[in-house]
């Protein structure tokens, strides 16, 4: 690495760090204001609001990680700029191009990063940040067990139950309704049981006291009533006790699962595959944002940093605004949900190469 690139690189991570740590600072200090009476009246202790905040942190940083790019682009490479150091860069030869280089590819490992960070450190640490929450400021309160669920199994068959619990491994008023076919709401045979419980060494649902009744254009054909009986599930009790997570404590691969269940059973789960792609989409906006930023930030402009910072305000809401709205047109319009979930990706990309195109190298 050239001795230019080193010094356009550490300045530019200085001033990112720098900008994530205020951009956290604003955000804890607000945050902190709105929930202190919360901490006050539940008499929480300082260790578990330290330790609240600390399972706040990876959630921030996602967030704040491409607002911070920006600006630290806009910041560094615009005071290059205003000190004639990227004139004089280019009068030495270098294009925009190269001048782009190093951050292009620092973008690309940090983005990499982001994506495992994102996909498994924030999905558990939300998961900590939500017990605190309940445990101590008594919201969002959620036991460990499961109540009036009901959904599609497979295509032809409803599951549903009163009652389970994660821990015992056992519910209560389980039924299963079995259906003519996919499209049919015809039913052709019902079982109730009054108990049902897992069985982790053979891996099956063992429901007891039950009755089954078999049914033809609409009649009651049989009536079998047992003690006990193995009955064949697709869902096992460990993702049965995932539909108690929120799904922003599901790491990639758990939402990945759990669409997958709930299409087996024949739901549209076109909404979530747009919200899991958008996910996928979201750490690799840094990338778009260095080549957003940088041609932006290289031309001298009136204002100085004034105008780096409403810019980045700008792209950094429009950005944000776009990716909620194009998701909610994409699904209206029925369009595939990859192509959806990275749509505001690929706007801004193609925006990105305009600025570029756009900018004298």
């Amino acid at each position: 690495m050239k001795i230019l690139d080193r010094y356009i690189l550490k300045d530019f991570i200085f001033t990112l760090i720098f900008s994530m740590l205020a951009l956290y600072v604003i955000f804890i200090v607000v945050t902190l204001m709105e929930n202190l009476d919360e901490f006050l009246d539940n008499s929480v202790k300082a260790e578990i609001i330290i330790e609240y905040y600390l399972s706040y942190f990876p959630e921030i940083v996602k967030l704040l990680t491409p607002v911070s790019l920006l600006l630290a682009s806009l910041f560094s490479i615009g005071k290059l700029s205003q000190q004639n150091e990227v004139t004089a860069m280019k009068g030495g030869g270098m294009s925009l191009y190269r001048l782009m280089l190093p951050l292009l590819i620092f973008s690309v490992f940090l983005s990499i990063g982001q994506f495992y960070f994102n996909g498994n450190i924030v999905p558990k640490s939300n998961e900590r940040k939500k017990e605190i929450e309940r445990e101590y400021l008594k919201k969002n309160r959620k036991s460990n067990s499961l109540y009036d669920k009901n959904f599609r199994d497979s295509p032809t068959t409803n599951f549903s139950f009163q009652f389970y619990s994660s821990s015992g491994m056992f519910g209560r008023r389980v039924m299963l309704n079995e259906f003519e076919s996919r499209e049919s709401s015809k039913i052709i045979s019902t079982t109730e049981a009054s108990n049902f419980f897992w069985n982790d060494s053979t891996k099956v649902w063992i429901i007891k006291n039950g009755i089954t009744r078999k049914y033809r254009d609409g009649k009651v054909i049989d009536v079998e009533r047992f003690d006990s009986s193995i009955v064949k599930l697709n869902i096992n009790h460990t993702q049965l006790v995932k539909l108690n997570k929120d799904y922003d404590e599901m790491t990639f691969d758990e939402l990945k699962e759990y669409i997958e269940f709930i299409k087996l059973g024949g739901k549209d789960v076109s909404l979530q595959l747009i919200n899991y792609h958008s996910e996928l989409a979201f750490p690799f906006a840094n990338i778009i944002i260095i080549l957003f930023g940088i041609p932006f930030a290289s031309i001298k402009r009136k204002g100085g940093m004034a105008v780096q910072i409403a810019a980045a305000l700008v792209v950094s809401f429009m950005y944000l605004i776009f990716t909620q709205v194009g998701k909610q047109v994409g699904y209206a319009i029925g369009l595939d949900p990859i192509i959806t979930g990275w749509l505001a990706n690929g706007v801004f990309l193609f925006l990105s190469l305009i600025v570029i195109f756009k900018t004298r190298t």
